[in-house]
């Protein structure tokens, strides 16, 4: 848009205040153009359609051409004084503007956050370890185990407390005589050696039998989760009111089709089971690669970002917890939701590491190769019984096919970062891979 009088003020970080004054002859040129076109359509009582005299027009209808085209003329020049000025705005804006006048300029002045303007650095310096793991015998073995584990049948026993069994108490912490807030539970089933509870209380539920009472004392770690308690001592009273054994299943034809070898033989089970596992072992290494490459994007690139988008995504993340709580109304605060505060160091994490992938594609001239989405969605779709029909949702919902994109997007901007990377391979057992 021509003559328009543009001046921008840096506030503070990122933010931005954009004031633009539109001149009183094109205002006025515009509120014309319509109220002549007003006029021929206009039908007002004494007058014949498309006769009343301009000045009637005016009076009749001129508040609101004005009112109108000023509404326009805002949205219009706001673009236009962006792209004169070369600014990218990183949210919608807070305007401000003058008591529109007749016969006098306009003015308005919008406050905004600006996406950063920065260039990549430290990619000469990215050194990335890569984890290779062999999957032996052993390590199948071990997840047979863990299978049966997933079977076991729980059985009431008549002896003390040991390690694996199934431990139903009530128990109640107190800090100085005080009840803790949640600390009361009843009928609560503890397999013993899984980290349910802190370790400490598990080890005292050793040895007990059912209809054991005992009180112990125990510390809560300086970094644990509920702040509140971090550092704390704290009194618990447990009463014993089952023990249950685990019983194992046997490893026959039964157990083998209940895991879908419909043939029940096991080494078809085991070869599945390896292929499993060393598809496991692939993503938890392409993951740790990823990790490695993110993580140096953000320690080199220290870069601002507009809090607007770190507020937004916020939301996102409390918004997506509601969801995953089956919570169906945003705008009810739940006391299971954190408060939004919560969310805001890892939306920062996620704003910045957004906007610096996004570098790397711009810079680099990448784009999703269609090839690699067709198989992830193949690949998605295949446990599914008739595959062909979801493959079809995904490719028939623009916003499903969308974050397909965007997850291999995601793969080769990794791919790409570690090919320029100094790369030293580590050898690491699959057991470790899987508790690192």
């Amino acid at each position: 848009m021509a003559d328009l009088q543009v001046s921008v003020e840096a506030l503070e970080g990122l933010e931005k205040r954009m004031t633009v004054t539109i001149p009183a002859a094109l205002i006025e040129a515009e509120i014309d153009t319509r109220l002549l076109s007003v006029g021929r359509k206009a039908k007002l009582k004494g007058f014949r359609p498309g006769k009343v005299p301009p000045k009637v027009i005016r009076q009749h209808y001129g508040a609101g051409v004005r009112q109108e085209v000023l509404n326009e003329m805002v949205q219009s020049s706001y673009t236009a004084a962006l792209d004169q000025e070369k600014l990218r705005p990183a949210a919608m804006p807070t305007l401000e503007q003058s008591a529109p006048e007749s016969g006098a300029d306009f003015s308005f002045s919008a406050t905004f956050e600006i996406f950063p303007e920065f260039q990549l650095d430290g990619l000469d310096k990215l050194e990335v370890e890569r984890i290779e793991t062999e999957i032996g015998d052993q390590d199948v073995d071990d997840m047979l185990q863990t299978l049966r584990a997933q079977r076991a049948t729980w059985n009431p026993v008549e002896r003390k407390v040991a390690d694996g069994d199934k431990v139903t108490v009530d128990f109640e912490g107190k800090v100085k005589d005080q009840p803790i807030e949640g600390g009361v539970g009843q009928d609560v089933e503890i397999i013993i050696g899984q980290g349910q509870m802190l370790e400490e209380f598990e080890k005292n539920l050793l040895g007990l039998s059912v209809g054991d009472e005992k009180t112990f004392n125990l510390k809560f770690k300086k970094d644990y989760q509920a702040e509140e308690l971090a550092g704390k001592k704290a009194s618990f009273t447990v009463n014993v009111k089952g023990i249950a054994g685990q019983e194992l299943p046997d490893l026959d034809e039964e157990f083998v089709k209940s895991f879908g070898v419909e043939s029940g033989d096991m080494d078809v089970m085991l070869t599945d089971v390896r292929k499993n596992m060393e598809r496991e072992a692939e993503a938890m290494i392409q993951a740790d690669l990823k990790r490695q490459v993110m993580d140096h994007l953000l320690a080199t690139n220290p870069i601002d970002i507009p809090s607007a988008l770190i507020q937004s995504e916020a939301g996102n993340l409390q918004s997506e917890a509601k969801r995953n709580l089956g919570i169906k109304d945003e705008e009810v605060n739940d006391p299971r939701v954190p408060s939004l505060d919560t969310y805001l160091e890892a939306a920062e994490r996620r704003v910045r590491l957004g906007l610096l992938v996004s570098a790397v594609i711009e810079e680099n001239s990448l784009k999703v190769e269609q090839s690699r989405v067709r198989d992830k969605i193949d690949e998605m779709c295949a446990p599914y019984e008739k595959p062909e029909e979801f493959k079809q949702i995904y490719f028939q919902n623009p916003q499903l096919l969308a974050q397909v994109e965007s997850g291999v997007l995601e793969e080769q901007v990794t791919e790409w970062l570690v090919a320029q990377a100094k790369l030293t391979v580590t050898p690491k057992a699959f057991s470790e891979l899987r508790d690192s």
